[in-house]
């Protein structure tokens, strides 16, 4: 009984990271590749309970800045972000899939 609650658990604390991972629209409005910094007008993002608005983010690392280099402002993508140290920082950053160039 002991080995199956951890086991459920572990299955939940695996959902909530995943639910922490999922991706909003947004589009580029700048793109700072010296400061590591992305301004977006994004759509709602549930796991930071954060209306729709216009904002900086802080990049997570220079992979996806190297990524970034692809896009540019009035690009449509697709992102999720988390805080961290108080700081909002993007994680994951994709071109929108449908979304016209």
């Amino acid at each position: 009984m002991k080995a199956l609650l951890i086991s459920i658990t572990a299955l939940a604390l695996s959902f909530s990271a995943l639910a922490d991972q999922h991706l909003t629209s947004a589009e580029i409005r700048k793109i700072d590749v010296e400061a590591k910094k992305i301004t977006l007008k994004h759509a709602p993002i549930k796991s930071l309970d954060m209306p729709a608005m216009t904002m900086v983010f802080q990049i997570k690392d220079s992979e996806l800045l190297d990524k970034s280099s692809a896009f540019k402002v009035g690009d449509k993508i697709m992102f999720s972000a988390q805080q961290i140290q108080g700081a909002f920082v993007v994680t994951q950053l994709e071109a929108m899939k449908d979304a016209k160039k």
